[in-house]
């Protein structure tokens, strides 16, 4: 194992040399598993199990500042042990982030440093084309490419429909079918997943991400569970974010199945997500239209036309109202952050007076 296998590209590279408290002594390593205060980092010297260093938890002032699965960190093995402190976060290149569940207005981060959001989606009665437009804002916002996989595909009897479906709302983007019982697919999807590229799993529960993995694997390291008869949606397997390195060299995270995505702070990706409903709106008589009574708007237009599925302009409006609730939120989060900050250091110099 090297650390251009783990993805450390010349992007990383250049930061470790403006470094210059690195020391022979310290190692540079990827998250690989987050506990609930430690570390699992996959280093070229084998694996340690890590916790930050007090001087990073006292300049970490949220969850964003603390490692992620996915990170690069630098660190310090401790004498004797398989164990190391983390000292330092490299700079994420790209990130898939959301908001944390519950009512509490913060960032979650699920994946990071990858460079394919691998958006998994499965074709049976669960397959949700509402849903997956949800999940292709953040993946345009992460600094990632998507690719979109289609599982189970052995279990669908109109691939065609489905695979247009999900064309008309992703524009641009790759879609594959695959199915871990015949294989289909598979191959093709090997072929982004070359030595040194990292991509991330995303998905529902029961969307079948734990067994891609394992197909990818070609062992059965990720334990999978059937879904439910009744409804076809799956139960939760996997339970935590994971790192793990394929047979081509590449680094691929599974993560737990998600039953909503909440949006975070990731407005300027709407437009990349409904860029048809963008391209309309240039049509529009008047500059600033809502897309809601106004006269000479191209978009109502194109849904009475049937050009424009009403369903879709619901789904645009809903995302549209999400994400300005949580940017509204988050800056006054942000406000009363920087006051604390702002105080801690306060005291600081107080102190060293």
């Amino acid at each position: 194992m090297n650390l251009q296998q783990l993805g450390f590209t010349q992007y990383f590279e250049t930061q470790l040399q403006t470094l210059t408290f690195y020391r022979a002594t310290r190692l540079v390593g990827r998250i690989i598993l987050e506990h609930k205060h430690s570390y699992r980092v996959l280093t070229e010297q084998g694996e340690f199990l890590a916790s930050v260093s007090g001087n990073f938890a006292y300049h970490a002032f949220s969850r964003k500042d603390y490692p992620a699965v996915g990170d690069f960190v630098i660190i310090e093995q401790m004498p004797g042990e398989e164990r190391a402190i983390i000292h330092h976060l490299f700079d994420r290149k790209s990130k898939f982030t959301r908001k944390m569940a519950g009512l509490e207005v913060d960032e979650q981060i699920v994946a990071t440093n990858v460079d394919y959001i691998l958006l998994v989606m499965s074709m049976n009665a669960d397959f949700n084309v509402r849903r997956l437009e949800r999940y292709l804002v953040p993946a345009w916002d992460s600094g990632a490419t998507p690719l979109i996989v289609l599982t189970k595909a052995d279990l669908c009897e109109d691939k065609n429909a489905l695979i247009e479906e999900v064309q008309s709302v992703a524009f641009g983007v790759d879609v594959l079918t695959v199915s871990a019982v015949t294989g289909e697919g598979i191959e093709a999807l090997k072929e982004f997943l070359t030595e040194g590229k990292t991509a991330a799993l995303l998905g529902s529960s029961g969307a079948g991400k734990s067994t891609l993995t394992n197909a990818l694997l070609n062992t059965d390291q990720m334990k999978v569970s059937d879904i439910r008869e009744d409804d076809a949606k799956g139960r939760h397997t996997t339970t935590h974010r994971e790192l793990v390195v394929l047979p081509s060299g590449a680094c691929l995270i599974d993560t737990p199945g998600m039953r909503e995505l909440q949006l975070w702070d990731q407005g300027d990706s709407l437009s990349a997500s409904f860029s048809d409903i963008d391209q309309l709106a240039n049509n529009c008589r008047f500059r600033d239209c809502k897309h809601k009574n106004e006269p000479g708007c191209a978009v109502i237009q194109a849904v009475d036309d049937g050009g424009l599925d009403s369903s879709r302009l619901t789904s645009f409006f809903k995302l549209q109202r999400e994400l300005a609730y949580i940017e509204k939120k988050a800056n006054t989060d942000a406000q009363l952050a920087e006051k604390r900050k702002w105080k801690q250091v306060s005291k600081s110099i107080k102190k060293m007076k």
